[in-house]
C-alpha cells in the first residue's frame, strides 16, 4: 500500500523498491540501483519506447507479460522481473536486430570503450548473429554542423538527439527523415544543426553516430584522466568532467547536477578547452624593453611590477593604484588580490566588472533565489539580457519551467530574446526608460506608449499572488545602470518577490563576494563593517569607497592612475566605451597585466605576469545563485604560468608584506573565518556536497532604491536608440582562441525593425553608415522585426567591427543615425 507520503512500493527481482506515483518502472529501478538495459530512455527527457531494449516482465492477472519499462508506470504492489529467461531472450533478440546493420567499426569509432551498445552487446547480447546479409552503407561522416559529425551507419534510431533538440534546447534542427529501412537522422536542407547545445547530443548518443569535431580521434576513454569540476565560461556554474590525455585537455563532459545544469553544457563551455591549448598562451612573464615585450624570469617581472606599485605609492599615494578585473579566476584568486589591493597597497579602486554588470547592492542586498527556486516560481519576470546568449544553460532551465512546469514568464526587455516565444506576456522599452516603465506598470492608470491590451496581462500576472522571481541583469551595454536600479526598486516592493541577479562573467559573483568591488569587503560587507576576524588578518582596511571600472578608466585617462593592474581583463575589447578604454591605457603610468593570452589591452602593458588558465589550477567558484563549488586542476600550467593567488602573494612579499596565504586550504580557511556569507563552507563541506553549497550568510549590504534619474532625451525623428548586447559567440578569448569555435562568431549587423528599415530606404543586404556622437562606422543592415520600432540592435564584441567605438558612457543612452550610402 502507499505510505503516508503517497509513495508506492513495487517488487523488482524479489526486492521491495519504493516508487513515486506516475513514475516509470525503469526510473524506480534505477533509483534503487537495479540496472535495466536501455538506449532511448533518458531521465531528463520524455519516454518514447523506441529501442525496446528495456523490456521486462510484469505479473498480471493472466501471468507475466513483456512490457517496455520506460513506458510502463508503477502501480502499488507491482511485481517486476528484469532477469527472467523470457526477458533475457527478448533483450538478446532486440540487440541482434540493432546490430544487423551496425557497422561494428569499434576499433576506429570515437565511442569505442564507452559505448552502451558495445557494453550491452557483451552483457545482454546473444554472442553471435544470424544475419549474414550485406549491411547498409552511407557516406560517412557528414557534418551536420561545424562542431558535430554524423555517421548514419552507426545510428540505432533511439531518438535521443532529436528529442533533446526539440524538448530541451528548443532547436528542432535535427529530425528523422525518410521511412522504413531508409529511416535516418538528418538536418533539413540548407539548415545546419546550429544549436548552441549541439554537443549535448554527442554526449547522450548511445553509439558513435554523433561525434564532436574538436575531440574526434584525439584520445580513447582508457587514455583519459578525469576530474569533476565547474565550468567558468559564464556564471551559471555548470558541473562538468574535465578530461585530459598526455597532460593536455581533450574533452569536457556535462555532469548531472540537479540544482544547476542537469547534465547539459552549452557548446562554448563544452569546447572551450581549445582556448586553453592555444599556442597563443602567455607561458612566461614578460617585461617591456623599448617597443617589445621580452620574456624574463619571475623574479625580474615581479620586481618590476612591485617597483611600479612602490613608485606610485611613494609619489601619489594609494589612490594612484587601481585593479581592474578578477572575475576570470577562482574565489581564492579573488580573495588574495582583494587582500593585496585593500590591505597591503591600500587602494579601494578595485572592480571585477567592466560597466556591464550590476551594483553590488542589487546582487547582495535583495532577497535572493536559487535556480531551483526560480524555476519553481509561479511567475518569473525576465528583466535582463537574453539568457540564451549570455547564460545558455539557465535559459534551458527556465524554458523547461515554462514548457513543463506551468511557470508563467513575463518578459520586459528592449528587444525580443530566445525566451520570447515561451512567455505569457512581453513588454518592450527603449533604453533609459525601464525605470519609468516599471513604476507606471506597477501603479494604476495607463502606461505611456503601451495599450491596455498589452499591459493588462502583465499587471494581472504580477498581482495574481504566489511566488515571483525577478531575473535581473543588464540588457544593453549602451546605457547606464541608474534606470535599471530604479526599476529594481519598484519590483522589490512586490509581495514575496525574490531576485536572481544574472551578472554574466565566469566568477563575477565570487569575485564580488571576495571584495573585488569598490566599497566592499569579503562576505558582502561594507568598509565600515569589517568585523574583528577580518581586522585580525588584514593590516588595514580602506576608509572610503573607491572608483568603479568607469571611474578607474576615467582617472587613468586623466593621468591620475600611476599603476593600473589588469587582472585578466581586456578593456579595449570588453569595456563598452572603447574610446575611454584606449585613453586610459595610454594615460596610465604603468600597466601591469596578469593574463593567460595575448590581447589588445595587454599589448600596452609594461609587465605581463603569466597566469594559469582553467584546468591548470584548483579552487572554488561562485555561480549566479551564490552556489560555491570546486574547480579542479587537471593539467600542468603552461610553461612558467602561475595561479593568480600565488602571483598576489609573491607581489605582497616584494612590497614588504605577507598575505599569510600559503596554500588553497589556508585561503579557504581564512575566507570561512572572515566572510560571514561563507561561514561553514569548508573544504569538508564541499567534499560532502560535490554539486556545491549555496553561500547564504547574512549580508551587510542593503539595497536602497535610488531616486528616478532624469528622463533620457527624446529620440528625434532622424535617430534610433541603440541597444548593444552580447551574444554567445564573440571575439572573446574563449572563442577566438578556439579553432573550432572562432568561425561561429556571427559578425556585426545592424538590426532594424522592418518599418524603420523601409522608412530609411535600405535595400536588402545594403551597407549603411551608423553615426553616434562619438564616431561613425559602416555596417550591413538587416531587417529584424524582433527589434521594436525606434531602436537599433547590434551585437557586442564581434571580430569584424568595434561597436564600442559608438558608445559614450558619459551619456545616459546612445542614439545613432543611419544613412544609406
Amino acid at each position: 500500500m502507499a505510505d503516508q507520503n503517497g509513495d508506492l512500493s513495487i517488487t523488482v527481482d524479489g526486492r521491495p523498491v519504493p516508487a513515486k506515483p506516475g513514475e516509470f518502472v525503469i526510473a524506480a529501478a534505477d533509483r534503487a540501483g537495479i540496472y535495466i538495459p536501455h538506449f532511448c530512455w533518458h531521465p531528463r527527457m520524455s519516454s518514447v519506447g523506441m529501442c525496446r531494449q528495456c523490456l521486462v516482465e510484469v505479473d498480471g492477472p493472466r501471468g507475466p507479460s513483456l512490457v517496455v519499462s520506460c513506458m510502463t508506470t508503477v502501480a502499488d504492489g507491482q511485481v517486476v522481473h528484469t532477469e527472467s529467461p523470457t526477458v533475457k531472450k527478448a533483450q538478446e533478440g532486440v540487440l541482434e536486430f540493432l546490430l544487423a546493420n551496425h557497422p561494428l567499426d569499434c576499433p576506429v569509432c570515437d565511442k569505442g570503450g564507452e559505448c552502451p551498445l558495445q557494453d550491452q552487446a557483451f552483457s545482454h547480447g546473444p554472442g553471435e548473429s544470424r544475419f549474414v546479409e550485406e549491411k547498409r552503407h552511407y557516406a560517412k561522416p557528414i557534418p551536420v554542423s561545424s562542431l558535430v559529425l554524423l555517421d548514419r551507419e552507426r545510428c540505432i534510431l533511439c531518438d535521443r538527439c532529436t528529442r533533446f533538440a526539440e524538448e530541451v534546447a528548443g532547436d528542432p534542427l535535427i529530425q528523422f527523415t525518410h521511412r522504413g529501412s531508409e529511416l535516418q537522422v538528418l538536418t533539413f536542407p540548407d539548415e545546419p544543426f546550429s544549436s548552441y547545445f549541439s554537443g549535448n547530443t554527442v554526449q547522450i548518443c548511445p553509439v558513435g553516430a554523433l561525434t564532436a569535431t574538436p575531440y574526434r580521434f584525439k584520445a580513447r576513454p582508457w587514455d583519459l584522466d578525469e576530474s569533476e569540476s565547474t565550468c567558468t565560461t559564464c556564471a551559471v556554474g555548470c558541473r562538468m568532467a574535465v578530461q585530459s590525455s598526455r597532460n593536455q585537455l581533450v574533452r569536457y563532459q556535462g555532469v548531472d547536477a540537479d540544482g544547476v545544469n542537469w547534465g547539459w553544457l552549452c557548446d562554448k563551455g563544452r569546447f572551450g578547452f581549445e582556448a586553453v591549448n592555444s599556442p597563443d598562451r602567455i607561458s612566461a612573464p614578460l617585461v617591456r624593453q623599448g617597443d617589445e615585450l621580452i620574456e624574463t624570469t619571475w623574479s625580474a617581472a615581479l620586481t618590476a611590477a612591485a617597483g611600479a606599485i612602490k613608485e606610485a605609492l611613494a609619489d601619489r599615494g594609494s589612490d594612484s593604484v587601481a585593479v581592474l578585473g578578477g572575475a576570470r579566476g577562482t574565489n581564492e584568486d579573488a580573495y588574495a588580490w582583494a587582500k593585496l589591493a585593500k590591505a597591503v597597497i591600500g587602494t579601494d579602486h578595485v572592480d571585477a566588472q567592466l560597466a556591464d554588470g550590476l551594483d553590488p547592492s542589487v546582487l547582495f542586498g535583495l532577497p535572493r533565489a536559487t535556480i531551483d527556486e526560480t524555476c519553481a516560481s509561479k511567475t518569473i519576470v525576465l528583466f535582463g539580457p537574453d539568457l540564451k546568449e549570455e547564460l545558455p544553460v539557465l535559459y534551458l532551465r527556465i524554458r523547461d519551467a515554462a514548457e513543463r512546469r506551468q511557470t508563467r514568464l513575463v518578459e520586459i526587455s528592449p528587444t525580443a530574446t530566445g525566451l520570447t516565444r515561451h512567455t505569457y506576456a512581453s513588454l518592450r522599452y527603449r533604453p533609459g526608460e525601464q525605470g519609468a516603465l516599471i513604476s507606471a506598470l506597477l501603479a494604476e492608470g495607463p502606461v505611456p506608449g503601451l495599450d491596455d491590451a498589452t499591459v493588462a496581462p502583465v499587471r494581472a500576472q504580477l498581482r495574481s499572488g504566489g511566488s515571483i522571481t525577478v531575473v535581473v541583469g543588464r540588457a544593453s551595454l549602451a546605457d547606464r545602470s541608474e534606470p535599471l536600479n530604479v526599476a529594481v526598486g519598484a519590483l522589490a516592493r512586490l509581495d514575496g518577490v525574490r531576485f536572481l541577479p544574472v551578472a554574466r562573467r565566469g566568477n563575477v559573483h565570487g569575485a564580488l563576494d571576495m571584495g573585488m568591488a569598490p566599497g566592499l569587503l569579503p562576505g558582502r560587507r561594507s568598509l565600515t563593517d569589517a568585523g574583528d576576524a577580518l581586522r585580525e588578518r588584514w593590516a588595514s582596511v580602506p576608509t572610503e569607497a573607491g572608483l568603479d571600472a568607469t571611474g578607474i578608466l576615467r582617472a587613468a585617462a586623466d593621468g591620475a592612475v600611476a599603476c593600473l593592474v589588469l587582472l585578466g581583463s581586456d578593456p579595449l575589447a570588453d569595456f563598452p566605451d572603447r574610446d575611454l578604454a584606449r585613453r586610459a591605457l595610454v594615460g596610465a603610468g604603468t600597466v601591469v597585466a596578469v593574463d593567460t593570452h595575448h590581447n589588445a589591452s595587454n599589448a600596452h602593458a609594461d609587465v605581463i605576469l603569466a597566469a594559469a588558465a582553467y584546468g591548470e589550477k584548483a579552487g572554488t567558484t561562485t555561480n549566479v545563485e551564490g552556489r560555491v563549488s570546486r574547480v579542479s586542476q587537471k593539467v600542468t600550467a603552461r610553461g612558467l604560468a602561475r595561479a593568480d593567488w600565488i602571483i598576489a602573494a609573491e607581489l605582497a612579499v616584494r612590497l614588504g608584506a605577507d598575505l599569510g596565504l600559503e596554500s588553497l586550504d589556508a585561503i579557504r580557511d581564512e575566507i570561512v573565518a572572515v566572510a560571514p556569507s561563507h561561514s561553514g563552507i569548508t573544504a569538508a563541506a564541499l567534499d560532502a556536497q560535490p554539486d556545491g553549497v549555496v553561500a547564504s550568510g547574512p549580508a551587510a549590504l542593503a539595497f536602497v532604491a535610488p531616486e528616478a534619474p532624469a528622463d533620457p532625451p527624446k529620440v528625434d525623428a532622424y535617430a534610433l536608440r541603440l541597444v548593444v548586447s552580447r551574444v554567445l559567440y564573440d571575439a572573446g578569448v574563449a572563442l577566438s582562441k578556439a579553432p573550432d569555435l572562432a568561425p561561429l562568431a556571427p559578425g556585426t549587423r545592424l538590426h532594424l525593425n522592418g518599418i524603420d528599415h523601409d522608412r530609411l530606404g535600405i535595400t536588402p543586404g545594403a551597407t549603411v553608415r551608423v553615426s553616434s556622437a562619438r564616431t561613425n562606422i559602416m555596417l550591413a543592415a538587416e531587417r529584424d522585426d524582433s527589434v521594436p520600432r525606434g531602436s537599433a540592435w547590434i551585437a557586442f564584441n564581434q571580430p569584424d567591427a568595434a561597436i564600442a567605438e559608438l558608445i559614450d558612457l558619459s551619456s545616459a543612452v546612445t542614439d545613432v543615425r543611419v544613412e544609406t550610402l
